[in-house]
This record gives structure tokens, C-alpha cells and sequence, in this order.
């Protein structure tokens, strides 16, 4: 087994090569928002400024009150675990992350439950993949209860933040990044993690519809040995001119295919993908397996268990570019999906490519399958059926 030591912290990288529902052990959960020290925002928005918000949030354009911040030292550790004025977390100008690119995130949600409850779902799911990026990127892991603390903490004053339309949710970004001033190209000496949070609206405001999604032939979003599965900052920057072709050709995402062969499905955008084989209770349903390229979302693992719940056969596989389009065709393929913490399910309905033609998935995006999985998922989000997974953790 091999071991990375950063400083004083050793990381385990075993646990890189796991996959599907082994890639979340079961944690115990803790509340450790009471090792945060509270400094919050004394000029937060007026009553009259949140609701004009909340009207049309939107995604990511607006923020709450405070954030978590605590900071990395290899003397101390991880310490100055405080909640204060979202105002007061920003870095110089001369910080690592800024020159070397040594930044990693994550993002869930926050739900407000019929009950008056606030719901997360799997937080410590995310906080274990955001260990794994760090490691990637040779940051000090942030501690489980740290991650989850925060979230408590964050939360619990912010609470009025937290939308009560079931459509709209608190949007939570834990940020890590090196912020030692000093130009250097070695992992940094000093590290600050942050937690902000957003509310947002639905990601569909007109409803779901299916997408049309981009074949990317000139560009590659990881290789293997690469960053794919880090939530990293650099892998997104540099997905952009694909998502930027895509939309000059007329289609809302880009889909990457792998490295090496050039013919391999990997993920849609930031997002894992799903092609449904049949219909009905005999479907079945494949999503491309991780091989180190690809991010191990935790709503594609989540999807793999409820279509198993739901009593349909589920692979973690191959397909390469001609199968997706000759299983179209014909009708094998039914329906495409993609899934991620934003749009949570979203049905795909045309491909377009500059080398390998153009087709329409067989049931021109509208999912019968695609949609009862987004239902299944999102009543347990929201707490509109039971969490037989023990997935919810109530915060407040």
C-alpha cells in the first residue's frame, strides 16, 4: 500500500481504487458544529433584502451571511476553526492556489423538510471524496468532523437562508486551497478551508427537459494517472473552451470521451452518465465505470443503489461512442441520463459531433425510467418518503 505524507498528516491512498457502494463506508455521524467558534456577520442582509432574493435565487449568485473558515499550518495542524462574516475570508494575491492551481471543492445541499427540519444527504459521502482530492492535490485531508462540523455550524446560523420552497434549496461549497503567500512550486505550508453557502432555485425553473449534449473530439478532460477523480479546480477551467464549442454548436453540454482510445464514454460536463438498456422492469442500466478518470459522484453511487431498490439490473461498464449511437438507433439504448448534485437526474435527448454523426436517443429524451429514479432520489432529499438508507443527517 502506498502512503502519502503531507507534513504531519498521512493519507491512505487504498481507498483511490474503490468504487460504486464501497466508496462510502458507513461513518459515524458526530456534531462537531460546537468546536466552531462563532464570530458571525454583524451587519447581515435585512429581512427585506433576503426575500428579494429568495424570489429568484438562482444558482450561486447570492450568498448567506458568514462562512466556516479553519486553517492548515505543518505546526499546528488544523486550527482557528471559526464561523465569521463571508466578507472577512478572502486571501492575497500571492497565495498558491492562485499561481499553482492547488484547489479543491465540493457541493451538496442543505433541504428544509415539511417538518421545518434541515435535512443534508450523505455529507459524509462528500467528505470523504473531498479527502481523496486533497490528496490528489497534496493538501492536508480535512477531518470528517471538521467537514461536517462546519456544515452544522454554517447552517444552524444561517437557518433563515434555507429556503422553504420545496424547489429550492441551500447550496453548500466547501473550498480548499493553498494560501501561503510565496511563489514556489511545492505544496503549499499554509492551507485555508471554507465553507460558504448559496440558496438556490430550481435547476429546471421550466421543468425538466432533455438536453442536448456535444461530443468533444478535440479535447480531454483527464488522463489516466491525471486529476479526473479530484474535484479540483483546474479540471473545470480547463473544460471550459469544450463547453464554449458545445454551445456554438447549438448544444446545452459537452460529453468527454477517454484519452487514449478516443472512443470511450466518460461523463457529461461535471456530471456521471447512465444509458438505460430496455424498458420497463426488465431495463437495465450501465453507467462507465471509474477508473481513476472519471469523478465518483455521490449521486451516481446513490442511483446505483435506488435502481437496484427499484428491481432493475445495474452494471458499472464500457460504451464506447458507436454503441451509445447504434443502441439509439435501434432502440436498444431507450434513455440517456447524466446525474450530479446540481440538476441531480437529467435526461439527454440529441448528440451532435464534428466526426461521428449526429442521432436522437430512442425516446427522444423524455424518460420514463430517467424520471422515476430523479423522483425516487429527490422525495428522500426532501423527506417525502422514508430514508431506508440512513443517507439524511438533520441538522436542524
Amino acid at each position: 500500500m502506498t502512503t502519502f505524507v503531507h507534513q504531519n498528516l498521512d493519507v491512505s491512498a487504498a481507498s483511490v481504487v474503490a468504487s460504486g457502494a464501497a466508496l462510502y463506508p458507513a461513518v459515524d455521524r458526530v456534531s462537531a458544529a460546537s468546536t466552531i467558534a462563532l464570530h458571525p456577520n454583524t451587519s447581515p442582509a435585512t429581512d427585506a433584502q433576503r426575500a428579494a432574493i429568495m424570489e429568484n435565487p438562482g444558482f450561486g449568485k447570492y450568498f448567506t451571511d458568514n462562512v466556516v473558515r479553519a486553517v492548515w499550518t505543518k505546526e499546528a495542524g488544523w486550527h482557528d476553526r471559526e464561523l465569521i462574516a463571508a466578507s472577512a475570508s478572502a486571501g492575497g494575491l500571492g497565495i498558491n492556489a492562485l499561481h499553482y492551481g492547488q484547489s479543491i471543492f465540493e457541493g451538496l445541499k442543505a433541504y428544509r423538510h415539511a417538518d421545518g427540519g434541515v435535512f443534508t444527504f450523505r455529507p459524509e459521502a462528500n467528505a470523504l471524496r473531498f479527502q481523496r482530492s486533497a490528496h490528489r492535490l497534496a493538501l492536508p485531508p480535512v477531518p470528517t468532523d471538521l467537514f461536517i462540523g462546519a456544515i452544522e455550524a454554517l447552517v444552524r446560523q444561517d437557518e433563515v437562508w434555507v429556503p422553504t420552497d420545496e424547489e429550492q434549496s441551500l447550496y453548500l461549497r466547501p473550498l480548499e486551497f493553498g494560501s501561503e503567500g510565496a511563489l514556489g512550486v511545492r505544496p503549499s505550508m499554509h492551507v485555508t478551508f471554507v465553507l460558504m453557502a448559496s440558496p438556490v432555485g430550481a435547476y429546471f425553473p421550466q421543468g425538466v427537459k432533455p438536453v442536448s449534449v456535444w461530443l468533444s473530439d478535440d479535447y480531454v478532460r483527464a488522463a489516466p494517472g491525471g486529476t479526473g477523480e479530484a474535484k479540483c479546480a483546474g479540471n473545470y477551467a480547463s473544460s471550459l473552451i469544450a463547453q464554449a464549442e458545445a454551445t456554438n454548436n447549438g448544444c446545452d453540454q459537452v460529453v468527454w470521451i477517454d484519452a487514449i482510445e478516443r472512443k470511450y464514454i466518460e461523463e457529461m460536463g461535471g456530471m456521471n452518465m447512465y444509458f438505460v438498456y430496455g424498458e420497463g422492469a426488465n431495463a437495465r442500466l450501465v453507467t462507465p465505470k471509474l477508473t481513476g478518470t472519471l469523478l465518483p459522484g455521490v449521486t451516481r453511487d446513490s442511483i446505483l443503489t435506488l435502481a437496484r431498490d427499484l428491481g432493475y439490473q445495474v452494471e458499472e461498464g464500457t460504451i464506447t461512442v458507436d454503441q451509445w449511437r447504434a443502441g439509439s438507433e435501434s432502440g436498444e439504448i431507450s434513455e440517456t441520463f447524466a446525474c450530479g448534485t446540481a440538476a441531480v437526474i437529467t435526461p439527454v435527448g440529441r448528440v451532435d459531433s464534428k466526426n461521428s454523426g449526429s442521432w436522437n436517443i430512442a425516446d427522444g429524451g423524455s424518460g420514463e425510467i430517467t424520471m422515476k429514479l430523479r423522483k425516487a432520489l429527490v422525495d428522500i432529499q426532501t423527506g417525502k418518503t422514508a430514508d431506508t438508507h440512513n443517507w439524511l443527517h438533520r441538522i436542524l
